[in-house]
């Protein structure tokens, strides 16, 4: 939309708070390939734990205060979310990471 407007990168970053290297980059991309070069490319790394929907499921369940759920606290901590997707069979297992 800032670009058909006839916007400069430099512009167009000042306005979305985004990097000039990035709008460069996205620029680019569009104009070699249209639409389908603003898709989300494939990353390396291991792939997602959960999948979209569990991953909503989570966010929506942390977004509640746990009193809605049954548990005796005024916010979540992370072991008690955790325990409580299983409990919801939202995911079968959630690591925790050590400190």
């Amino acid at each position: 939309m800032h670009a058909a407007r006839g916007r400069s990168n430099a512009r167009i970053a000042r306005e979305t708070g985004l990097h000039l290297d990035t709008v460069r980059t996205w620029r680019d991309r569009f104009a070699q390939q249209g639409l389908p070069g603003l898709a989300d490319r494939k990353r390396t790394g291991r792939p997602p734990t959960f999948s979209p929907l569990q991953a909503a499921q989570v966010k929506a369940l942390a977004c509640q205060l746990p009193a809605e759920s049954g548990v005796p606290l005024s916010r979540w901590s992370v072991p008690e979310l955790a325990r409580e997707v299983v409990a919801r069979e939202i995911a079968y297992a959630v690591s925790i990471p050590r400190r």
